[in-house]
Order: structure tokens, then sequence, then C-alpha cells
């Protein structure tokens, strides 16, 4: 056993242990959970209203506190029991990232309703599925979603509340439904850890996403489960915290990623919101308008996709601008490239910088690992949560040997409890409490969870399994390539074979020749691609940062390439 684990595993006993903040229940057959967890929503986020006239968010000019946005929730909570919405009814909210975002679904859980994210990016009729499909009769929109979903729902007797309308007294505004309630707060009203709270549609990269319905208790332990995480993470880490402390920043997060994504919605606002701690909130991804809020409001802590935080370490202006503020970076939402970690070394040398593996269907739970084991088990995901078993099966649903690559599948008190109206996907994919993931993987000797890539990304040439993200982790090293995507494309023979699309800070500074001579330098032959396309563009990518690689095999598979 590595002294990482030894070290992480002492600290996580401690915490964990009978009378302990975190104490554990349950069993090695059946699963654990934290005894000590908030029951539902409205209790778990009744900590927040302790932090009072503190700023809590910052929103392109506009500041808020603990008390502006918890009062803005009520009024709305109050509101739309006046209006008849009972517990147990779906509310949808198809908005950007705005602070009416944050009311809204504090608003919509403390009735008990259960809230419905939708996905802004999508088009009109993507947005209307989403709200149909959740059974919603109510949706909050912003006026870009309002103008094009309100036509194509309204038939269907759905109602809509414009949040920022264009003319602010317009009756279906946000701010008319609240007119009367400002002051007031909802009648309390009882919700079951069982009672669903939540219904988060997947992200969709290949077919309409898939309503994944979470309890109130399943969301309590994913978020007492994150502090229990952090904790763990910094009482292993006491240098780095006491490096961090004698900065004397307050602990303040930027958040540029979603809100209608678990990594938006339960790493940062909820967690930040019952934890006292600010945040900075973007209206989209802008890496030099990043470096501007890192600055004047000395953010300390980022948590966004790999490729965001490579813009954020490439760009030119990093080392110009006054970064002594940032000591963390959280990566998530795909395997960590190598190169992030150089980068980190190299940019931020003293930090406190993490990653970790979850997902929709889990409530953003699974392994994570921090500062130290971070850099010392490269290209890990991490350890395991407490509430979290995890095993690799075959595609039998076989349990296969520790460090044998399969597919993961996942256990937890922080499990989705069902897809929402697909018994035939419920009955496939969740089997005697274990989810079946779709993610490639393996458990490396000290039980640290390594990724190797989505099973449906996997390419197959000639019988042997070719996992993408192991060839785009090579040629992100290489100078001159910004972004890369490995596919497979048909091929006459093998079946399939590998091709590359790359896109380059300098158009024209690398050629294909150069790019297969690196390439074969450093994997397997039958690794190495045997196409590649350059293209200008960046890479076509869904809300939660993921390559659409399904948009790319259908472009590239009749075009000429490079070689």
């Amino acid at each position: 056993m590595s002294q990482i684990k030894r070290e992480y595993e002492a600290v996580m006993a401690q915490l964990t242990a009978p009378g302990a903040p975190y104490e554990l229940a349950g069993s090695d057959a059946d699963g654990h959970y934290y005894i000590r967890a908030p029951a539902n929503l409205p209790a778990a986020l009744a900590a927040a209203r302790q932090h009072g006239d503190r700023e809590f968010l910052v929103y392109e000019g506009e500041r808020r506190s603990f008390n502006d946005l918890l009062a803005a929730a009520d009024a709305i909570g109050a509101a739309l029991q006046a209006r008849g919405v009972q517990p147990g009814a779906r509310v949808a909210l198809a908005m950007r990232n705005y602070p009416e975002w944050m009311a809204i679904f504090v608003g919509v859980v403390s009735i008990g309703g259960v809230i419905v994210p939708v996905n802004s990016w999508g088009t009109p009729e993507d947005v209307a599925y989403t709200v149909q499909d959740s059974g919603a009769r109510l949706v909050f929109c912003d006026q870009q979603r309002y103008d094009g979903v309100a036509p194509l729902i309204h038939a269907s007797g759905i109602d809509s509340i414009i949040a920022r309308p264009v003319n602010p007294q317009d009756p279906h505004g946000l701010e008319a439904l609240v007119a009367g309630f400002r002051g007031r707060a909802p009648t309390p009203v009882p919700i079951d850890p069982a009672d669903l709270a939540m219904i988060m549609y997947t992200s969709g990269t290949s077919g309409k996403p898939k309503g994944a319905a979470s309890t109130h208790g399943a969301i309590c332990q994913a978020i007492y489960n994150m502090e229990c995480s952090a904790i763990a993470a910094a009482m292993c880490n006491g240098e780095l915290i006491g490096a961090m402390l004698e900065r004397g920043f307050e602990p303040t997060s930027l958040l540029a990623v979603p809100l209608f994504h678990v990594s938006g919605c339960h790493a940062q606002f909820l967690l930040n919101l019952r934890g006292g701690r600010r945040i900075v909130m973007m209206y989209k991804w802008d890496v030099d308008r990043a470096l501007d809020y890192i600055e004047q409001e000395r953010v300390t802590s980022i948590a966004a996709a790999p490729a965001m935080l490579l813009d954020l370490l490439e760009s030119p202006r990093f080392d110009q601008a006054d970064t002594s503020s940032l000591f963390s970076l959280g990566i998530g939402g795909a395997a960590t490239p190598p190169r992030v970690g150089k980068l980190l070394f190299e940019k931020l040398p003293q930090n406190f910088s993490g990653t970790g593996w979850g997902m929709t269907e889990t409530n953003a739970q699974g392994a994570s690992l921090t500062g130290k084991a971070f850099h010392c088990k490269p290209g890990s995901a991490g350890y395991p949560h407490p509430i979290v078993d995890i095993r690799i099966c075959d595609e039998g649903g076989a349990a296969l040997s520790q460090g044998e690559t399969g597919e993961i599948w996942v256990r937890s008190c922080a499990n989705i409890r069902e897809y929402w109206h697909r018994p035939e996907v419920n009955a496939q994919e969740i089997r005697d409490g274990w989810l079946k993931t779709g993610d490639i993987g393996y458990l490396d000797d000290d039980g640290f969870l390594f990724l190797a890539d989505r099973a449906k990304d996997m390419i197959i040439r000639g019988g042997e399994n070719i996992y993408p993200v192991e060839i785009e982790n090579q040629l992100l090293d290489l100078a001159g390539v910004r972004e890369v995507a490995v596919i497979g494309l048909p091929h006459e023979r093998f079946g399939e074979e590998v091709a590359v699309v790359v896109h380059l800070h300098e158009p024209g500074s690398l050629d294909a020749g150069q790019l297969l001579a690196y390439a074969s330098s450093k994997l397997a032959a039958y690794k190495v691609p045997t196409r590649v396309f350059f293209t200008e563009e960046a890479l076509p990518r869904n809300a939660s940062n993921k390559v659409l690689k399904a948009e790319l095999k259908s472009k590239y598979a009749n075009e000429p390439a490079a070689l």
C-alpha cells in the first residue's frame, strides 16, 4: 500500500468513525451512507441563512448577499405555493447562468417541487422535449429561451415565467410572479428523503437525453460527501493549506460551467451556498474575462473541464495577470490530460489542485484526489468515496480482477433513483443497486480509479481495443496542438481505423508527417492514426465541454484526409 493511500485511509477513518462528524452506517454488502447528512434540501440549505449579509454572488457587476438570494428564493417559493404548485410537481428551469437560476432552484425545492434543470444550449425543440418529457406544467425561462420555446409548449398547457424579460412590465415576468410575496416565506411542507428533488437530463451526445431522477436523500448525501472529501484532502495536505491561509484571500470560486449540470449545480452552487463561500459567476466562458475576474475579485479556485483550464494556463496573458490569489484548480468532466498537470507545476508551483470522476447519475460522486495525491498519481481520477462502491465489469456485467480494464459500475446512496419514465433503460442499466456507467477504466493495486474512455468512443481495429483518450493525451503534449479528438472511421479490412482531428494554436505550424512521426515515437504501431484532419475551427462540444465525436465522425467519414 502506498504512503498516499495510507494517509488518506487514516484520515477518512478518523472522519467517518462512530461519533465522528461524518459517521458512516450501512455495510459492505449493501453500501454505506452518512448518518448525519441532512434529510432533505431545505434542511441542507438552511445553513446558508447563517451567512447573512456577507457577499455570496458576483455577476456582471451585480452583487448579492446570502440574504439577498434566500429572500428571492423565499418569495418565489411562496408565490408558487399560492399559484397551486404542490409537492412532487415538476418545475422546469430553462435559462443560462443568471442569479435568478439559483433563487428559482432553491425556491422550488423548498416547497417540495421537483426541479428540472434544462440544457439551455439546446435548440428550442430540444428544450421543449425536456420540458414535456419531464411532465412539467411550468417552466422558468430567460427571454431567449422563452422566445424559442413558448410557441412549442403553450399548446400543451405548459405555462412560462420569464426571468429578465426585455419588457420589465411583462405579465409573464418573474417580477410579476413575486410582486405580492416579497418578504414572505413559503409554508413549510414535509419532505421525505425518498421524495424526488430533481430530474437532471443527461447531456445527450447521442440520441435523446434521459432524465436522471434524484431524491432529496441522494443529493444531500452527495453534498455531505463533498464536504467530507474536502476536509479529508485538507487534512492530508496541511502544508499546502497553511500556505493558502497565509495568503489571506477570501475563498472565492469562479463559476464558468453551466448550472444545469452537476459540476456547476452541486459541486459549486449548492456546496458554496451551504458552506458560506463566495462565487463569481461568468456569463459565458471567456479566458480573458476569466483572467480579469481572477485579478479584480481575487479568485482562489476554479473548477472546469480540462479544455477550459488548458485555455487558461496556456493563455499569453496568464503570466502577465496577477494570479497570486489563485490556489486551486479542479479538473472534471473528462480524464485529466498529463499536460494539465505539467502546466500546473509550471504556472502554479504551490497549488492545491485536484480531479475527480462522477456523473449526472451519481450526483457528481465517484472518486477524487487533491493536492499531493493529484501529482503522485498522475492520470488517476482518484480513490472511491466512502459512500461509493466501484467494480469493473466485462460486457456481460461480470466483475473483473483488479487491474483489468472494463466498464465501470457504481453503487452509491447518491445514485439516481431511476431514469424518468424509461423502464427499459432502468432494467438494462440499473441492476441490484449497481449503475452501468458506460465509462471504461480500471482500479490499480491501491484501489485508485483510472479512466480509459467512454465505451461508445472505443475503437476496435482488427479485434484490438483502442482507447482514444490515450492517443489524445499523447498528442496534446506535442507543441502546437491546441485540441485533438481521436475517432474511429469505417475501414474495409480492419473494421475501423484510427483517425485524428487536430486544431492547432497556429494554422500550418504542423503537418501530418510531423504529427504522425511524433505519434509513432510514443504509441504502439496499431494505435498510430492512419488518417489526419486539420481544422481551423474549435472542436464541437456540448454544454459539459465534451467533444461531440458523433458529429466529427459524420463530418469526416468521407472527407479527404491530410494524410
